[in-house]
């Protein structure tokens, strides 16, 4: 079994993220409840997190650790976790965030911004976000609510794939690259605590870690934390 994780891990992790976002966001279009349920905001949630799960799927395909040894493999996976989250193009994301790593907190960083928490995120959102995806998803949400109950649409995609852009934004680029650094990935790092690192964005919040091992899959990116501190 540790042989097959070693060689296939990516792969493995990959799909599992991309089965458990199909499986609940397809049980959830068909689940009937009412607002005054409060586990109805808890499933919202962990959509959320799934959707953000779907966008960390897709960055370490552009580092290339979901499928090493199989490049078209890798960025189909990539490629699908991007259409699947907000139909984003693969390639274009795939260059945007290698200038990141490569000009990061300069006037070539793509996700850099001087300016306050909404200010930056709207910048970030504007510089990802295209006319024809807008148009495009609109099209595809005004098919599915033939089909699917309205607040289901709302509540379970469109308001989670909201959510999860302010989860990603703000734990994996707001709060590692605000302000100066006084270090060469201009990053900071959040204290260890490897469930909140994993619940608050998939370990992104180990972000000097991520910037230091960018070949390292976030489902590994803990050790990271763990080898800095025993490293002193």
């Amino acid at each position: 079994m540790k042989q097959i994780l070693r060689k296939h891990g990516g792969i493995i992790i990959a799909l599992t993220v991309l089965l458990l976002w199909a499986g609940s966001i397809s049980l959830l279009m068909r689940f009937d409840f009412t607002f005054a349920n409060p586990l109805v905001y808890v499933f919202a949630l962990i959509q959320m997190h799934l959707y953000t799960g779907l966008f960390i799927t897709a960055h370490d395909a552009m580092h290339g650790t979901v499928a090493p040894h199989h490049p078209k493999l890798n960025n189909f996976i990539g490629g699908v976790c991007t259409f699947f989250y907000a139909l984003f193009p693969f390639q274009k994301l795939n260059k945007a965030h290698h200038q990141h790593h490569r000009f990061v907190h300069t006037q070539q960083d793509p996700d850099y911004y001087e300016g306050s928490f909404l200010t930056w995120y709207f910048h970030f959102i504007k510089r990802y976000l295209s006319w024809w995806q807008v148009i495009l998803m609109a099209i595809i949400y005004n098919v599915l609510k033939i089909y699917i109950p309205e607040k289901n649409l709302l509540l379970f995609w469109v308001l989670p794939s909201l959510l999860s852009t302010l989860q990603l934004f703000y734990f994996g680029t707001y709060l590692p690259h605000k302000g100066e650094h006084q270090n060469i990935h201009q990053s900071t790092t959040q204290s260890k605590n490897h469930m909140w690192a994993f619940l608050s964005c998939y370990f992104f919040g180990y972000h000097y870690e991520h910037h230091e091992h960018p070949g390292m899959p976030w489902w590994q990116l803990w050790q990271t934390k763990e080898l800095k501190k025993n490293n002193g």
